[in-house]
Protein backbone atom coordinates (compact mmCIF):
# COMPACT_ATOMS: atom_id res chain seq x y z
CA UNK A 1 0.00 0.00 0.00
CA UNK A 2 1.51 3.02 -1.15
CA UNK A 3 2.29 6.05 1.56
CA UNK A 4 -0.61 8.51 2.36
CA UNK A 5 1.25 11.98 1.62
CA UNK A 6 -1.50 13.73 3.84
CA UNK A 7 -1.65 11.74 7.10
CA UNK A 8 2.56 11.59 6.88
CA UNK A 9 2.40 15.30 6.67
CA UNK A 10 0.02 15.36 9.58
CA UNK A 11 1.82 13.46 12.04
CA UNK A 12 5.00 15.11 10.97
CA UNK A 13 3.30 18.36 12.15
CA UNK A 14 1.85 16.62 15.32
CA UNK A 15 5.43 15.33 16.60
CA UNK A 16 6.85 18.97 16.30
CA UNK A 17 3.32 19.84 18.49
CA UNK A 18 3.80 17.54 21.03
CA UNK A 19 7.61 18.87 21.17
CA UNK A 20 7.05 21.85 21.94
CA UNK A 21 4.66 20.94 24.86
CA UNK A 22 7.83 19.98 26.98
CA UNK A 23 9.26 23.37 26.59
CA UNK A 24 5.86 24.42 27.42
CA UNK A 25 5.37 22.88 30.26
CA UNK A 26 9.24 23.96 30.94
CA UNK A 27 7.69 27.97 31.70
CA UNK A 28 4.55 26.61 32.86
CA UNK A 29 6.98 25.14 36.12
CA UNK A 30 9.03 27.68 35.66
CA UNK A 31 6.81 29.88 36.68
CA UNK A 32 5.52 28.63 39.04
CA UNK A 33 8.55 28.00 40.65
CA UNK A 34 10.28 30.82 42.98
CA UNK A 35 12.72 32.58 41.23
CA UNK A 36 15.66 31.25 42.85
CA UNK A 37 14.41 27.56 41.63
CA UNK A 38 13.35 28.61 37.55
CA UNK A 39 16.59 27.65 35.65
CA UNK A 40 16.44 23.94 37.46
CA UNK A 41 13.40 23.43 37.07
CA UNK A 42 13.20 24.01 33.35
CA UNK A 43 16.25 22.40 32.91
CA UNK A 44 14.58 19.13 34.22
CA UNK A 45 12.76 19.61 31.16
CA UNK A 46 14.95 19.52 28.80
CA UNK A 47 17.36 17.33 30.01
CA UNK A 48 14.55 14.99 28.81
CA UNK A 49 14.61 15.89 25.48
CA UNK A 50 18.26 14.87 25.59
CA UNK A 51 18.07 11.97 27.41
CA UNK A 52 14.60 10.12 26.36
CA UNK A 53 15.89 10.84 22.67
CA UNK A 54 18.58 9.35 22.53
CA UNK A 55 17.05 6.23 24.56
CA UNK A 56 14.24 5.89 22.16
CA UNK A 57 16.40 5.40 19.06
CA UNK A 58 18.42 3.03 20.91
CA UNK A 59 15.71 0.69 22.07
CA UNK A 60 12.79 2.65 23.29
CA UNK A 61 10.98 1.95 20.22
CA UNK A 62 11.76 -1.71 20.08
CA UNK A 63 10.42 -2.08 24.03
CA UNK A 64 7.21 0.12 22.94
CA UNK A 65 6.46 -1.25 20.03
CA UNK A 66 8.37 -4.91 19.78
CA UNK A 67 7.20 -7.45 17.30
CA UNK A 68 5.29 -10.71 18.94
CA UNK A 69 5.97 -9.39 22.02
CA UNK A 70 9.30 -10.28 21.74
CA UNK A 71 10.72 -6.78 23.22
CA UNK A 72 10.71 -6.46 26.89
CA UNK A 73 12.77 -4.36 29.52
CA UNK A 74 15.01 -7.53 30.43
CA UNK A 75 15.07 -8.81 27.02
CA UNK A 76 14.91 -6.42 24.05
CA UNK A 77 14.46 -7.77 20.76
CA UNK A 78 17.23 -6.37 18.53
CA UNK A 79 15.60 -7.51 15.57
CA UNK A 80 12.58 -4.68 15.50
CA UNK A 81 12.35 -1.11 16.71
CA UNK A 82 14.97 2.04 15.40
CA UNK A 83 18.06 -0.20 16.22
CA UNK A 84 16.83 -3.59 14.37
CA UNK A 85 14.10 -3.31 11.46
CA UNK A 86 14.84 0.63 10.85
CA UNK A 87 18.59 -0.16 9.70
CA UNK A 88 19.53 2.42 6.82
CA UNK A 89 18.24 -0.27 4.43
CA UNK A 90 14.63 -0.08 6.48
CA UNK A 91 14.74 3.81 6.26
CA UNK A 92 15.63 4.00 2.69
CA UNK A 93 13.04 2.30 1.15
CA UNK A 94 10.49 3.77 3.71
CA UNK A 95 8.92 1.24 5.62
CA UNK A 96 5.04 1.99 6.53
CA UNK A 97 2.98 0.62 10.12
CA UNK A 98 -0.37 0.04 10.20
CA UNK A 99 -0.27 1.02 13.88
CA UNK A 100 -3.90 2.09 15.11
CA UNK A 101 -7.45 1.58 14.85
CA UNK A 102 -7.85 3.21 11.22
CA UNK A 103 -4.39 1.26 10.08
CA UNK A 104 -3.17 4.47 8.05
CA UNK A 105 -0.16 4.13 6.19
CA UNK A 106 2.57 6.23 7.12
CA UNK A 107 6.27 5.41 7.06
CA UNK A 108 7.84 3.63 10.55
CA UNK A 109 9.95 6.60 11.28
CA UNK A 110 7.33 8.90 11.46
CA UNK A 111 5.08 6.97 13.88
CA UNK A 112 8.48 6.46 15.53
CA UNK A 113 9.21 9.87 15.27
CA UNK A 114 5.33 10.89 17.20
CA UNK A 115 5.52 8.27 19.91
CA UNK A 116 9.21 9.72 20.91
CA UNK A 117 7.38 13.22 21.62
CA UNK A 118 4.91 11.11 24.04
CA UNK A 119 7.73 9.21 25.65
CA UNK A 120 9.95 13.18 26.50
CA UNK A 121 7.63 14.97 27.62
CA UNK A 122 6.26 11.53 30.58
CA UNK A 123 9.18 11.91 33.04
CA UNK A 124 9.31 15.75 32.34
CA UNK A 125 6.13 16.14 34.15
CA UNK A 126 7.10 14.31 37.13
CA UNK A 127 9.92 16.86 38.16
CA UNK A 128 7.42 19.46 38.97
CA UNK A 129 6.94 17.52 42.21
CA UNK A 130 9.97 17.59 43.44
CA UNK A 131 10.90 21.49 43.06
CA UNK A 132 13.30 23.13 44.45
CA UNK A 133 15.32 20.22 46.00
CA UNK A 134 16.41 17.68 43.52
CA UNK A 135 20.09 17.20 42.34
CA UNK A 136 20.39 17.30 38.83
CA UNK A 137 22.84 14.21 38.07
CA UNK A 138 20.36 12.43 40.20
CA UNK A 139 17.26 13.13 38.29
CA UNK A 140 19.19 12.58 35.19
CA UNK A 141 19.58 9.55 36.42
CA UNK A 142 15.83 8.84 37.94
CA UNK A 143 14.47 9.60 34.15
CA UNK A 144 17.11 7.51 32.27
CA UNK A 145 15.99 4.37 34.14
CA UNK A 146 12.58 5.23 34.90
CA UNK A 147 12.04 5.85 31.22
CA UNK A 148 13.56 2.39 30.46
CA UNK A 149 11.91 0.02 32.60
CA UNK A 150 8.56 2.10 33.26
CA UNK A 151 7.28 4.55 30.28
CA UNK A 152 8.91 2.13 27.34
CA UNK A 153 6.96 -0.77 28.62
CA UNK A 154 3.77 0.63 30.06
CA UNK A 155 3.62 2.54 26.51
CA UNK A 156 3.69 -1.10 24.90
CA UNK A 157 0.79 -2.09 27.49
CA UNK A 158 -1.51 0.67 26.14
CA UNK A 159 -0.39 2.14 22.53
CA UNK A 160 0.17 -1.41 20.99
CA UNK A 161 -2.50 -2.22 19.24
CA UNK A 162 -0.61 -5.62 17.50
CA UNK A 163 -1.99 -4.47 14.20
CA UNK A 164 1.05 -4.59 13.09
CA UNK A 165 1.44 -8.64 13.11
CA UNK A 166 2.62 -7.93 16.85
CA UNK A 167 0.98 -9.65 20.07
CA UNK A 168 0.44 -6.03 21.31
CA UNK A 169 -0.11 -5.10 24.68
CA UNK A 170 -1.99 -6.77 27.30
CA UNK A 171 -4.21 -3.27 28.11
CA UNK A 172 -4.73 -2.85 24.31
CA UNK A 173 -5.37 -6.25 23.28
CA UNK A 174 -7.91 -6.28 26.42
CA UNK A 175 -9.91 -3.74 25.02
CA UNK A 176 -8.96 -0.50 27.62
CA UNK A 177 -9.47 2.58 25.85
CA UNK A 178 -7.10 5.07 25.96
CA UNK A 179 -6.53 7.34 22.76
CA UNK A 180 -3.85 9.70 23.80
CA UNK A 181 -2.20 8.47 27.18
CA UNK A 182 -4.63 9.49 30.19
CA UNK A 183 -2.72 6.03 31.27
CA UNK A 184 0.28 5.67 30.06
CA UNK A 185 1.48 9.31 30.06
CA UNK A 186 -0.82 10.93 32.98
CA UNK A 187 -1.76 8.54 35.37
CA UNK A 188 2.07 6.73 35.01
CA UNK A 189 3.59 10.38 35.32
CA UNK A 190 1.41 11.46 38.62
CA UNK A 191 2.03 8.07 40.25
CA UNK A 192 5.70 8.54 39.87
CA UNK A 193 5.46 11.73 41.22
CA UNK A 194 3.98 10.93 44.26
CA UNK A 195 6.26 8.42 45.16
CA UNK A 196 9.21 10.67 44.73
CA UNK A 197 8.13 13.57 46.53
CA UNK A 198 7.34 11.21 49.35
CA UNK A 199 11.02 9.85 49.24
CA UNK A 200 12.47 13.34 48.85
CA UNK A 201 10.50 14.33 51.80
CA UNK A 202 9.48 18.31 52.54
CA UNK A 203 11.05 21.68 51.44
CA UNK A 204 12.45 23.65 54.05
CA UNK A 205 9.48 26.01 55.09
CA UNK A 206 7.04 24.22 53.68
CA UNK A 207 3.59 25.20 54.68
CA UNK A 208 5.72 27.90 56.93
CA UNK A 209 7.23 30.38 54.71
CA UNK A 210 5.90 31.99 51.53
CA UNK A 211 6.06 29.78 48.27
CA UNK A 212 3.92 31.92 45.76
CA UNK A 213 4.93 31.37 41.76
CA UNK A 214 7.34 33.85 41.02
CA UNK A 215 6.73 34.65 37.18
CA UNK A 216 2.80 34.20 36.31
CA UNK A 217 3.06 35.43 32.66
CA UNK A 218 5.44 32.53 32.07
CA UNK A 219 2.69 30.10 34.16
CA UNK A 220 0.31 31.15 31.49
CA UNK A 221 2.90 31.55 28.46
CA UNK A 222 3.52 27.72 29.35
CA UNK A 223 -0.39 26.98 29.82
CA UNK A 224 -0.90 28.67 26.27
CA UNK A 225 1.80 26.33 24.90
CA UNK A 226 1.07 23.49 26.60
CA UNK A 227 -3.20 23.72 24.85
CA UNK A 228 -1.41 24.60 21.67
CA UNK A 229 0.76 21.52 21.39
CA UNK A 230 -1.68 19.84 22.75
CA UNK A 231 -4.20 19.17 19.34
CA UNK A 232 -0.88 17.96 18.45
CA UNK A 233 -0.92 14.89 21.50
CA UNK A 234 -4.65 14.38 20.95
CA UNK A 235 -5.56 15.08 17.51
CA UNK A 236 -2.12 13.67 16.05
CA UNK A 237 -3.25 10.05 17.68
CA UNK A 238 -5.76 9.44 15.16
CA UNK A 239 -2.49 8.79 13.09
CA UNK A 240 -4.42 10.61 9.85
CA UNK A 241 -6.16 14.26 8.70
CA UNK A 242 -9.05 12.23 9.16
CA UNK A 243 -12.90 13.11 10.69
CA UNK A 244 -11.64 11.02 13.90
CA UNK A 245 -8.74 13.99 14.33
CA UNK A 246 -11.24 16.47 13.69
CA UNK A 247 -13.25 15.06 16.65
CA UNK A 248 -10.46 14.82 19.18
CA UNK A 249 -9.27 18.69 18.13
CA UNK A 250 -13.04 19.85 18.99
CA UNK A 251 -13.56 17.45 21.84
CA UNK A 252 -9.92 18.76 23.72
CA UNK A 253 -10.32 22.29 23.02
CA UNK A 254 -14.82 22.14 24.41
CA UNK A 255 -13.32 20.05 27.32
CA UNK A 256 -10.32 22.25 27.86
CA UNK A 257 -12.58 25.60 27.97
CA UNK A 258 -15.23 24.02 30.62
CA UNK A 259 -12.06 22.94 32.30
CA UNK A 260 -10.95 26.35 33.09
CA UNK A 261 -14.11 27.96 33.51
CA UNK A 262 -14.84 25.12 36.29
CA UNK A 263 -11.41 25.70 38.05
CA UNK A 264 -12.06 30.07 38.49
CA UNK A 265 -15.70 29.02 39.56
CA UNK A 266 -14.15 26.91 42.47
CA UNK A 267 -11.76 29.43 43.65
CA UNK A 268 -14.29 32.53 43.43
CA UNK A 269 -16.56 30.24 45.69
CA UNK A 270 -13.85 28.97 47.51
CA UNK A 271 -11.44 32.00 47.43
CA UNK A 272 -13.96 34.99 46.42
CA UNK A 273 -11.45 35.48 43.87
CA UNK A 274 -10.99 33.80 40.63
CA UNK A 275 -6.63 34.04 39.70
CA UNK A 276 -4.90 33.84 36.60
CA UNK A 277 -2.84 31.09 38.15
CA UNK A 278 -6.23 28.93 38.90
CA UNK A 279 -7.51 29.59 35.01
CA UNK A 280 -3.68 27.71 33.43
CA UNK A 281 -3.96 25.24 35.91
CA UNK A 282 -7.76 24.53 34.97
CA UNK A 283 -7.13 24.43 31.58
CA UNK A 284 -4.38 21.78 32.21
CA UNK A 285 -6.22 20.27 34.12
CA UNK A 286 -9.18 19.71 31.07
CA UNK A 287 -6.33 18.87 28.34
CA UNK A 288 -5.55 15.79 30.66
CA UNK A 289 -8.82 14.64 30.91
CA UNK A 290 -9.59 14.55 27.63
CA UNK A 291 -6.39 12.99 26.94
CA UNK A 292 -7.34 9.07 26.94
CA UNK A 293 -11.18 10.23 25.72
CA UNK A 294 -11.12 12.77 23.37
CA UNK A 295 -11.95 10.11 20.13
CA UNK A 296 -14.57 8.22 22.24
CA UNK A 297 -16.81 11.32 23.17
CA UNK A 298 -19.37 13.93 21.84
CA UNK A 299 -18.52 17.35 22.33
CA UNK A 300 -21.35 17.49 24.76
CA UNK A 301 -20.32 15.07 26.96
CA UNK A 302 -16.18 16.42 26.37
CA UNK A 303 -17.52 19.81 27.80
CA UNK A 304 -19.12 17.71 31.27
CA UNK A 305 -16.18 15.99 31.52
CA UNK A 306 -14.24 19.17 31.42
CA UNK A 307 -16.34 20.80 33.85
CA UNK A 308 -15.87 17.89 36.52
CA UNK A 309 -12.23 17.86 35.45
CA UNK A 310 -11.53 21.40 36.45
CA UNK A 311 -13.79 21.73 39.52
CA UNK A 312 -12.14 18.16 40.84
CA UNK A 313 -8.64 18.82 40.52
CA UNK A 314 -9.22 22.44 41.37
CA UNK A 315 -10.25 20.79 44.95
CA UNK A 316 -7.57 17.69 45.07
CA UNK A 317 -4.92 20.42 44.69
CA UNK A 318 -5.16 21.10 48.53
CA UNK A 319 -4.77 17.47 49.44
CA UNK A 320 -1.51 17.85 50.17
CA UNK A 321 -1.72 19.87 53.08
CA UNK A 322 -4.64 17.69 54.03
CA UNK A 323 -2.01 15.06 53.82
CA UNK A 324 1.04 15.98 54.51
CA UNK A 325 3.15 15.54 51.31
CA UNK A 326 5.09 18.07 49.52
CA UNK A 327 3.59 17.92 46.09
CA UNK A 328 5.47 21.43 44.46
CA UNK A 329 3.71 22.45 41.59
CA UNK A 330 0.33 19.69 42.04
CA UNK A 331 1.44 17.03 39.29
CA UNK A 332 -0.65 15.21 41.63
CA UNK A 333 -3.45 16.65 41.81
CA UNK A 334 -3.71 17.41 38.58
CA UNK A 335 -2.03 14.95 36.15
CA UNK A 336 -2.88 12.00 38.61
CA UNK A 337 -6.14 12.80 39.43
CA UNK A 338 -7.28 14.15 35.94
CA UNK A 339 -5.77 11.06 34.24
CA UNK A 340 -7.52 8.76 36.68
CA UNK A 341 -11.05 10.52 35.90
CA UNK A 342 -10.83 10.72 32.21
CA UNK A 343 -9.89 7.35 32.12
CA UNK A 344 -12.89 6.42 34.58
CA UNK A 345 -14.88 8.98 32.51
CA UNK A 346 -15.05 6.39 29.04
CA UNK A 347 -16.51 3.68 31.53
CA UNK A 348 -19.66 6.12 31.36
CA UNK A 349 -19.73 7.91 28.46
CA UNK A 350 -17.74 6.54 25.85
CA UNK A 351 -20.05 5.78 22.55
CA UNK A 352 -19.66 4.03 19.42
CA UNK A 353 -21.56 6.43 17.15
CA UNK A 354 -18.29 8.54 17.52
CA UNK A 355 -16.01 6.33 17.27
CA UNK A 356 -16.78 2.93 15.42
CA UNK A 357 -13.87 1.38 17.31
CA UNK A 358 -14.97 2.33 20.82
CA UNK A 359 -16.75 -0.21 23.32
CA UNK A 360 -20.18 1.64 24.42
CA UNK A 361 -20.11 2.94 27.88
CA UNK A 362 -22.90 2.42 30.81
CA UNK A 363 -24.48 5.76 29.73
CA UNK A 364 -25.02 4.10 26.55
CA UNK A 365 -25.65 0.68 26.82
CA UNK A 366 -22.69 -0.63 27.46
CA UNK A 367 -23.04 -1.56 30.74
CA UNK A 368 -20.39 -1.58 33.13
CA UNK A 369 -17.53 -3.56 31.05
CA UNK A 370 -15.39 -1.41 29.98
CA UNK A 371 -15.71 0.87 33.37
CA UNK A 372 -13.88 -2.48 35.18
CA UNK A 373 -11.10 -2.39 32.64
CA UNK A 374 -10.08 1.11 32.36
CA UNK A 375 -10.18 0.69 36.30
CA UNK A 376 -8.11 -2.01 36.09
CA UNK A 377 -5.42 -0.35 33.80
CA UNK A 378 -5.62 2.59 36.05
CA UNK A 379 -4.65 0.74 39.09
CA UNK A 380 -2.21 -1.42 37.19
CA UNK A 381 -0.71 2.07 35.50
CA UNK A 382 -0.32 3.84 38.82
CA UNK A 383 0.75 0.71 40.80
CA UNK A 384 3.55 -0.44 38.74
CA UNK A 385 4.80 3.36 38.08
CA UNK A 386 4.30 4.47 42.20
CA UNK A 387 6.66 0.95 42.65
CA UNK A 388 9.35 1.34 40.90
CA UNK A 389 9.29 4.79 41.23
CA UNK A 390 9.42 4.56 44.69
CA UNK A 391 12.19 1.97 44.96
CA UNK A 392 14.53 3.63 42.26
CA UNK A 393 13.97 6.99 44.38
CA UNK A 394 14.70 5.36 47.84
CA UNK A 395 18.13 3.60 46.05
CA UNK A 396 19.01 6.73 44.68
CA UNK A 397 18.89 9.20 47.89
CA UNK A 398 21.11 6.07 49.91
CA UNK A 399 23.85 6.68 47.16
CA UNK A 400 24.24 9.78 45.49
CA UNK A 401 21.83 11.25 47.16
CA UNK A 402 18.57 12.87 45.61
CA UNK A 403 18.07 16.03 47.63
CA UNK A 404 21.04 18.97 47.79
CA UNK A 405 21.92 19.94 50.89
CA UNK A 406 19.64 22.20 53.40
CA UNK A 407 22.35 25.43 52.67
CA UNK A 408 21.84 24.74 48.75
CA UNK A 409 18.04 24.24 49.44
CA UNK A 410 17.87 28.13 51.04
CA UNK A 411 20.60 29.58 49.22
CA UNK A 412 18.98 28.30 45.66
CA UNK A 413 19.06 25.52 43.60
CA UNK A 414 20.25 27.52 40.71
CA UNK A 415 23.14 29.04 41.86
CA UNK A 416 24.24 25.66 43.56
CA UNK A 417 23.73 22.76 40.91
CA UNK A 418 23.91 25.29 38.01
CA UNK A 419 26.06 28.21 38.61
CA UNK A 420 23.41 30.63 37.12
CA UNK A 421 20.65 32.62 38.19
CA UNK A 422 16.93 33.43 35.93
CA UNK A 423 17.53 37.21 37.20
CA UNK A 424 20.62 39.60 37.73
CA UNK A 425 19.83 42.31 39.51
CA UNK A 426 23.37 43.56 40.47
CA UNK A 427 24.27 46.82 39.39
CA UNK A 428 26.74 46.93 36.63
CA UNK A 429 29.92 48.91 36.04
CA UNK A 430 29.46 52.65 33.93
CA UNK A 431 31.77 50.82 31.07
CA UNK A 432 29.28 48.10 31.11
CA UNK A 433 31.79 45.68 31.88
CA UNK A 434 30.35 42.61 33.96
CA UNK A 435 32.25 42.51 37.15
CA UNK A 436 35.00 39.53 37.81
CA UNK A 437 33.71 36.91 38.76
CA UNK A 438 30.04 36.84 37.52
CA UNK A 439 29.87 34.99 34.36
CA UNK A 440 27.72 32.39 34.02
CA UNK A 441 26.07 30.08 31.48
CA UNK A 442 28.37 30.08 27.80
CA UNK A 443 29.97 33.14 28.89
CA UNK A 444 31.39 31.58 32.17
CA UNK A 445 32.33 28.03 30.99
CA UNK A 446 35.99 28.83 32.23
CA UNK A 447 35.16 30.64 35.31
CA UNK A 448 32.15 29.06 37.12
CA UNK A 449 32.46 32.00 39.88
CA UNK A 450 28.98 33.44 40.64
CA UNK A 451 27.70 36.01 42.23
CA UNK A 452 24.37 35.78 45.31
CA UNK A 453 21.10 34.81 43.69
CA UNK A 454 18.35 36.52 44.75
CA UNK A 455 16.67 34.41 46.64
CA UNK A 456 13.33 34.71 45.60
Amino acid sequence: MDINAGDTAWLLASSALVLLMTPGLAFFYGGLTRAKSTLNMMMMSFITIGIVSILWALYGFTLAFGAAGTASATSPDPSNGLWGHLSWDGLATAATTTFGAQGDQVPTIVFAAFQLMFAIITPALISGSIADRTKFISWSIFATIWTTIVYFPVAHWVFDSGTDGSGGGWLANWGVEDFAGGTAVHINAGAAALALCLVLGKRIGFRKDPMRPHNVPFVLLGAGLLWFGWFGFNAGSALAANNLAGIAFMNTQVATAAALCAWLIVEKIRDGRPTSVGAASGAVAGLVAITPACAFLTPLTSILLGLIAGSVCALAVGLKYKLGYDDSLDVIGVHLVGGIIGCLYLGFFSTDEINPAATNGLFFGGGGTLLGKQAVAALSVFAYSFTVAFILGWIITKTIGFRISSDAEVEGIDLNEHSETAYEFDTQSSTGAIPSGQLTGRDGAKDQATSEGDGG
